[in-house]
């Protein structure tokens, strides 16, 4: 701590404390405020300093004169003044009102303890209400929530005082004259009264629409003046939020021809008979708006049975139970704070201990203390919030911390930095964190928050990436292992159950592993798109897949993240939108019109992106560029209520543009992160041919890289149709079923071959004394692994493969021995051509649908091994496009118990790649193919 000036002598102290300011926001946005600042500039227009930049002023202040402030002076603090009289009168600690417990983060009792665990979970509400009232009407008395303050004071609410509040809402709500389907407003803070409005709106049948808080109560007017645009797009007939707002509030009722009026919860609660839920699965339950500022809002629609469908379906991924218990300081006006943390809570009667966003950002470590104090079992955050733990906590803060049971730490909602992850869990390991605890996951409200998740406990996979490769060809190719300019991204997981995520071009074709395209999604999660807003849904949907925005590429069934398309920057867990300060800016005098970018710049100092405004003058007068620089900084404070981290005046030509005058704020981005942009300035034309050239190039290596992969595919199918034409000849003419399959075997081979597609067959692991035997066997005899294994077991054997494309049946002819038969969905024998082809190499039909035949045909199979035949059976049935195994089905397992058959499992890798269910266009890729040993039934019974 530096040495200060004493606390008696004011006047040194606000010397001080302007030199700490000033020093903070020169260092946050690499050059010192634009004008002279006094104890009275603004801590917000003047010195540029959003919420997190207060919370470095906070820390910082208290370090150097050695007292500890309010977490209130971040919402309350408008001028360096205030701070000063903080430092100078410290505001002592509120006192606890009489209705809640006074906990100030001392040891408490095991909310498990408190509350228990619940039997089953509400599998069959269709609607979030049906949710509720199974609970209600089970354990009424349960506590559900505990809410924090920032003096440590616990309120807590059970499921039963959840639905008498909310009820009481729902009463006001249709007693205001509140219909079904019509949107009401929410901004309140996190407390009570937006959980009882929340569920009160759901209960009345309306659609709840959370909106931001203002940071600051001085801020409310402008607030709210900008959130007109997304009442009015929700066409919102009520707002319901604080006391202080409602004046304001009011004056909005002449901009939302919609809005009736904006009131308290405690102004619309009333009490009457019970409450009819009015709310269908199928009728929306939510309108998400963005987080950011600026642009048109666009309000993804999320019913009933998405939210369901992604709560289970997470759930599911990460095995939740109501034994957990969830800890949460994420708003809950964003996606992940209330459907991930308070609706997943809710439907699986996890105990949810919430605080405000604000007790976190003041005293990050009160997350982590509620989580050792509640053991809490998992809690999610943005990666700065991680990185915010990692840089201001203290390590005395660390004294007595247990995070042993936090068995899931969700990173997710901005890009994740593989640093802030490793620090994280460095620093914090001595506290019992554990590194497979950190799960680096993918979602979007498009998709209500999930869309890919890790495997539970695997610690996270950071893949390296040669920079070359990634920038020439678009391939994610892994990089050397001394190679010092890899790229690195993080896996972000594989898609939740019953959803998929495939990867395309420009031209909308699935592109093979490893290759960077645009990321797209499906499945029961996924919004029907925008409120009142055709055309942004219309960009929205591909058929049935949705565009994500982002860039990013698959690699062992994970998704990787690359890049947005979209040019969001997402900065503290809010997004902000560039068109409209572009604009704004570009009208500036002295600045060039449309010569503007605003875009995200990683920062890895607080582990969240940097707001960074390049603007073109032809100014060089040191004085007017100032004078621009500070009109920038405002104009921004204006419109995104943020300040840019770093203004970039450039001489003209500097920010770049598309042929058609679009400016290219990835390749701003990456000049920047250079530090090229604007340090040289060339000649116009130079710079125009550098562009025309590095376009041309890079249009040239799509076009060429296209090409090839056409060429390839119709390479791919006229060999096959070569082979599978001499194929069918030898199964017609060669006399026995084993010199077909043989033949038919070798022909296999001679396609992948000459497709130039690698087949690598893996060994099992076999005990070290019988493996120069079974090698010196092979040798000699010239026959493969599994032609051996077949043989040692001394008769048939049942080979059961995974499936995942129409390739895996041609790559097992090609590696298995040619004594087994395949087993062929009866569908097949309705095809004349397959029928007779399949039969003739010996395969076997079975029913999958009726009961009776599949009996009959299970015989069939039984006979079959009894007859000395092996079989070949894919046990999942079919395949589709989608990674990961199908159920099994259970008859191939049953036959080889019954006739004492060992099962031989076989894993096929890389055909889905190859060649995916839904689509004809085969790309290049390599396939392996693991035989594993011998699986021997110990009975005959269903149990074996």
């Amino acid at each position: 701590m530096a040495t200060s000036p004493a606390l008696s002598d004011a006047a040194a102290v606000a010397d001080a404390l302007l030199e700490t300011l000033h020093a903070l926001a020169t260092e946050l946005h690499r050059a010192p405020p634009a004008r002279v600042l006094t104890l009275d500039s603004s801590l917000e227009r003047d010195f540029g300093f959003d919420s997190l930049g207060r919370v470095e002023l906070v820390l910082r202040v208290e370090r150097r004169f050695g007292v500890r402030l309010s977490e209130h002076l971040l919402a309350t603090a408008e001028t360096p003044r205030d701070v000063l009289r903080a430092v100078l009168v410290p505001t002592a600690a509120a006192a606890p009102v009489a209705s809640v417990e006074r906990h100030q983060y001392a040891a408490v009792e095991s909310v498990h303890a408190q509350v228990g665990t619940v039997e089953g979970e509400p599998s069959g509400a269709t609607t979030l209400v049906e949710v509720l009232a199974w609970h209600r009407d089970r354990h009424a008395d349960r506590r559900h929530l505990f809410l924090l303050d920032d003096q440590g004071c616990r309120e807590t609410l059970t499921y039963g005082e959840l639905w008498a509040g909310a009820s009481r809402v729902a009463r006001g709500l249709r007693a205001l004259g509140v219909g079904a389907g019509q949107a009401v407003a929410i901004m309140l803070p996190t407390s009570r009264d937006y959980f009882l409005a929340f569920a009160g709106i759901l209960l009345a049948g309306g659609i709840p629409v959370p909106l931001y808080p203002p940071l600051r109560l001085a801020q409310i007017e402008d607030h709210l003046r900008r959130q007109t645009t997304i009442l009015n797009n929700a066409q919102a007939v009520l707002l319901i939020t604080v006391s202080e707002a409602q004046r304001v509030g009011r004056l909005l009722k002449a901009q939302v021809g919609t809005l009736h009026d904006v009131l308290t919860v405690e102004e619309i609660s009333a009490d009457g008979e019970e409450t009819v839920p009015r709310a269908r699965g199928g009728e929306i339950a939510l309108l998400q708006y963005t987080s950011g500022s600026t642009g048109v809002p666009k309000g993804v629609i999320l019913t009933h049975a998405n939210l369901l469908a992604n709560i289970r379906a997470m759930g599911q991924a990460v095995r939740a139970h109501s034994g957990d218990v969830m800890v949460s300081w994420l708003p809950l006006y964003h996606d992940m704070g209330l459907i991930g943390a308070w609706l997943g809570s809710l439907y699986y009667a996890a105990p949810l201990v919430v605080m405000s966003p604000l007790t976190f950002l003041a005293r990050p470590e009160r997350w982590l203390r509620a989580i050792h104090d509640y053991r809490g079992t998992i809690s999610a955050g943005p990666n700065f919030a991680f990185e915010l733990c990692v840089r201001k906590i203290d390590d005395a803060a660390l004294a007595g911390l247990d995070l042993s049971s936090w068995r899931l730490a969700v990173n997710g909602a901005e890009p994740i930095s593989p640093d802030t992850m490793t620090r994280f869990t460095e620093r914090f390991s001595r506290c019992g964190f554990r590194r497979g605890s950190m799960a680096p996951v993918y979602g979007l409200a498009e998709s209500s928050v999930g869309l890919a998740f890790p495997p539970l406990g695997r610690e996270p996979i950071i893949d390296r990436v040669a920079r070359e490769a990634f920038a020439v060809t678009g391939r994610a190719e892994p990089a050397a292992a001394d190679d010092r300019t890899a790229l690195r991204f993080v896996a972000c997981g594989q898609p939740l159950p019953g959803h998929q995520i495939r990867i395309v071009d420009d031209a909308g074709r699935e592109v093979a592993e490893r290759e960077v395209g645009r990321v797209e999604f499906a499945g029961p999660s996924t919004t029907s798109g925008y409120y009142r807003n055709a055309d942004a849904t219309r960009a929205l949907f591909h058929g049935e897949w949705l565009d994500s925005g982002d860039f990013g590429y698959m690699a062992e069934g994970d998704v990787y993240l690359t890049g947005r398309a979209k040019e969001v920057i997402i900065r503290a867990g809010r997004n902000l939108y560039p068109y409209e300060l572009e604009e704004a800016i570009g009208a500036v005098p002295g600045v060039r019109k449309g010569c503007v970018a605003a875009f995200g710049a990683t920062d890895l100092a607080t582990g969240t992106e940097r707001l960074v405004v390049a603007a073109e003058t032809r100014e060089t007068d040191p004085a007017r560029i100032e004078a621009l620089r500070a009109t920038i900084h405002h104009l921004a404070m204006d419109l995104l209520h943020t300040a840019p981290d770093e203004i970039v005046l450039a001489p003209p030509h500097t920010v770049l543009k598309t042929s058609s005058g679009k400016i290219r704020r990835a390749a701003c981005r990456e000049l920047y992160e250079r530090g090229a942009l604007g340090a040289v300035r060339r000649a116009v034309w130079v710079q125009f041919a550098r562009m025309t050239l590095s376009g041309l190039a890079a249009r040239s290596r799509r076009a060429v890289h296209d090409l090839i992969r056409a060429l390839y595919a119709g390479y791919a199918w006229t060999v096959f149709g070569a082979g599978i034409s001499a194929a069918w000849a030898c199964a017609l003419l060669l006399p026995s079923p084993a010199w077909r399959r043989r033949a038919v075997g070798a022909l296999a081979r001679s396609f992948f071959g000459l497709a130039g597609i690698p087949i690598r067959v893996r060994r099992p692991l076999i005990d070290a004394v019988q493996r120069p035997l079974i090698d010196a066997v092979q040798r000699a005899e010239g026959v493969s692994t599994a032609a051996y294994r077949c043989r040692s077991t001394g008769g048939p054997v049942i080979f059961a493969a995974n499936h995942a494309s129409y390739l895996d049946a041609v790559v097992l002819s090609a590696v298995l021995p040619p004594g087994g038969g395949f087993v062929a969905k009866r569908e097949l024998a309705g095809a004349a051509i397959a029928r007779v082809f399949l039969r003739r190499l010996g395969a076997v039909f079975v029913e999958r649908v009726d009961p009776k035949r599949s009996a009959e045909d299970a015989r069939r199979l039984v006979d079959a091994v009894h007859g000395g035949r092996s079989l070949v059976v894919f046990p999942e049935g079919t395949f589709g496009r989608a990674p990961g195994l199908r159920p099994f089905r259970m008859g191939a397992f049953i036959v080889a118990a019954e006739t004492g058959t060992p099962v031989v499992p076989v894993s096929i890798r890389g055909t889905r790649s190859i060649l995916r269910d839904g689509s004809w266009f085969p790309r290049r890729g390599a396939i392996s193919v693991a035989i594993g040993e011998p699986l021997r039934p110990k009975a005959t019974d269903w149990a074996a």
